[in-house]
């Protein structure tokens, strides 16, 4: 088994929490405890592709996402920290009143170019013709794929059981339940249960992609990882399950439904949950999970995005 070697970016280990809620208790690990500017489940992953990116003397790194991407946030914060400069290709307008996530991007010196849907589809192309220019000028560019997920980044989600062994007894867990965009947080998930031999369901609620088209990337990243690195341990396509039909609304809206929910849940836990994928999964893990009454068997893993919810504040105090 090859380990890929990785940066100390990351407050690890992130809590494991019991939360009360509407007279159920669950759990939930708290990986919105990353650090302050790189909260998130991002920073887990590019603890592994900053390494490669610093070890190969990038003079800039170019990743992408929507224009609250919480992945861009957090490279652009951490590629800031190495010394190294970012380039983000987001999907969205420019606007003079920039927020949340984006307003970061911004203080932190990142050079962005503003895509719209269409071009953004082809985001991965335009990016390495970019580079291609570049390199022909000399200069190193480091390409990141939306959400850190590669079969590197997910790495971070690997290691992420080994963590979680650590707090309990993983025996007792039946599942984690997390928002799924990119697929890397659950890929890695499910190569870190079959690596440690762990009987876990994977819980992705889907908000970005078609049902089938995130199913297949999730296990081609896995079952790349597992190739790649040469790990002993066998995917079984089983322990996924996608959660359907929580963002029908689309990726960049949020229904007054589900708004009003998240902010009865600040107002009773304390605990923020973004507008694009937190806010989102935990509806589903309300109604899968928690009206069951099983939330002591099946984790919900807070990724973070809280900054995101400042570019729907006014849709959040409408419910205060």
């Amino acid at each position: 088994m090859k380990r890929p070697n990785k940066l100390n970016l990351a407050h690890l280990p992130t809590p494991l929490e019991k939360i009360r809620f509407q007279g159920k208790e669950f759990l939930i690990k708290r990986d919105d405890y990353t650090g302050s500017d790189l909260l998130g489940n991002k920073v887990r992953k590019l603890e592994y592709l900053l390494f490669e990116a610093k070890k190969g003397k990038a003079d800039i790194i170019f990743t992408c996402g929507g224009d609250q991407s919480n992945h861009a946030r957090a490279t652009a914060s951490a590629a800031a920290r190495l010394g190294i400069k970012t380039k983000l290709y987001l999907w969205g307008k420019e606007n003079k009143n920039v927020e949340g996530n984006l307003f970061l991007d911004k203080m932190y010196g990142s050079e962005i170019v503003y895509l719209n849907k269409s071009e953004f589809s082809n985001v991965d192309e335009i990016m390495m013709e970019e580079r291609l220019k570049l390199v022909k000028k000399g200069k190193r560019v480091y390409v990141i794929p939306t959400g850190g997920s590669s079969t590197l980044g997910i790495w971070g989600y690997i290691n992420f059981v080994s963590e979680l062994k650590k707090q309990i007894n993983t025996k007792l867990i039946d599942g984690i339940f997390s928002a799924c965009g990119s697929g890397g947080t659950a890929a890695g998930l499910l190569v870190g249960a079959a690596l440690n031999k762990i009987k876990m369901k994977v819980y992705a609620v889907n908000v970005l992609l078609p049902k089938e088209v995130i199913r297949k990337k999730i296990l081609q990243l896995a079952e790349g990882a597992v190739l790649d690195y040469s790990l002993n341990c066998k995917i079984d396509e089983n322990n996924l399950k996608i959660i359907d039909g929580y963002s029908k609304e689309g990726y960049k809206e949020i229904s007054k439904r589900k708004m009003k929910f998240i902010t009865n849940f600040a107002r009773a836990s304390g605990i923020l949950l973004d507008p694009y994928y937190t806010g989102k999964a935990f509806c589903a893990y309300n109604d899968f999970i928690l009206r069951m009454g099983i939330g002591k068997k099946v984790i919900f893993l807070h990724t973070g995005g809280v900054f995101g919810a400042f570019s729907k504040r006014n849709e959040y105090l409408n419910f205060t």
